[in-house]
């Protein structure tokens, strides 16, 4: 059946249909957004898909409120947000879209919905409080998409459908940003894998490019990994890995002798003709050449032990 209206409700907006938008017109492009609350458009009629407005949940009338009791619920008895609801019914077809291959959907898919849609769904409904941000709280992305929605003293003829128009492109710009993103991690979990196979036993990782390595190297349970080295630019880098995605502690710290040092000091302090530059912190150095950089790398290694 070919869908000629999406509809939405009128008035104020928030992130989840927003959102649902993003996704909904990428896979029907040529439908028309309605925002409405008039009985003949939020009831389910062929050609159409309604969200967030509506009350009830029916996928196959095309109908996808919260908002009614009892609400919808993911299978651990998270409150599912407009937004959940159209991810959880169109989210493969929209990675499609997007030109995710299809072996890594489901895996997008989920990665997706964990990161992105569940903080969504749960600040929409209340489920968390969102001063759990702490300084952040205004800079979430809901808050953020809500800051578009005209000011209070706008009321001029179709100002909401108007900001909400101008709001669409903004919030697809982070949906597909973050879809990329989780697509790439996928790609590079490929790459990384084959490294890790590549290095054996040593203890330093050789990539061939800047990129996300540590959830492969947690899967290949590579425990005895310290740094991983690769070209940046014209340069070489040497950064550490952390023991988890929560913690800055990293397994091993670069040589503390290093610290804030560039150019001829960390050559005269490393004894690394090249070593050009390292952090304060510790995590990354950069060398002018490879060779120079797996000096570096084994050094560090060895002060680690």
């Amino acid at each position: 059946m070919q869908i000629t209206h999406l509809v939405t409700h009128s008035g104020g907006f928030h992130a989840d249909e927003l959102l649902s938008s993003v996704v909904l017109s990428r896979l029907y492009p040529e439908a028309t957004i309605v925002r409405s609350r008039e009985a003949e458009w939020i009831t389910p009629g062929a050609g159409r898909i309604i969200y967030d407005v509506g009350r009830g949940y029916d996928a196959a009338a095309r109908l996808f409120d919260h908002h009614q009791r009892p609400n919808p619920l993911r299978e651990d008895g998270q409150p599912y947000s407009s937004f959940g609801l159209i991810w959880h019914h169109y989210g493969r077809d929209y990675l499609r879209a997007l030109a995710v291959p299809e072996a890594d959907i489901e895996e997008v898919h989920a990665a997706f919905d964990r990161g992105f849609v569940l903080p969504v769904d749960l600040l929409d409904n209340g489920a968390i409080d969102p001063s759990e941000a702490g300084a952040l709280a205004g800079m979430t992305l809901p808050e953020l998409l809500e800051t578009l929605k005209p000011v209070f003293d706008d009321r001029g003829e179709a100002a909401d459908d108007r900001a909400f128009a101008e709001a669409l492109p903004v919030a697809r710009a982070f949906v597909e940003a973050g879809v990329r993103a989780r697509a790439a991690k996928r790609r590079a979990e490929a790459m990384v894998s084959e490294a890790i196979v590549a290095a054996g036993a040593s203890r330093v990782l050789e990539l061939p490019m800047g990129m996300p390595f540590r959830s492969a190297v947690e899967k290949a349970g590579a425990d005895h990994l310290m740094f991983v080295v690769h070209p940046r630019g014209e340069d070489w880098a040497l950064t550490t890995i952390r023991k988890s995605g929560g913690s800055f502690e990293n397994r091993a710290d670069l040589p503390e002798a290093w610290a804030g040092l560039t150019d001829a000091a960390l050559e005269e302090a490393s004894g690394v003709a090249g070593a050009k530059f390292c952090h304060n912190g510790r995590f990354i150095a950069v060398a002018a050449t490879r060779e120079a950089v797996m000096a570096l790398a084994d050094l560090a290694v060895a002060e680690a032990g």
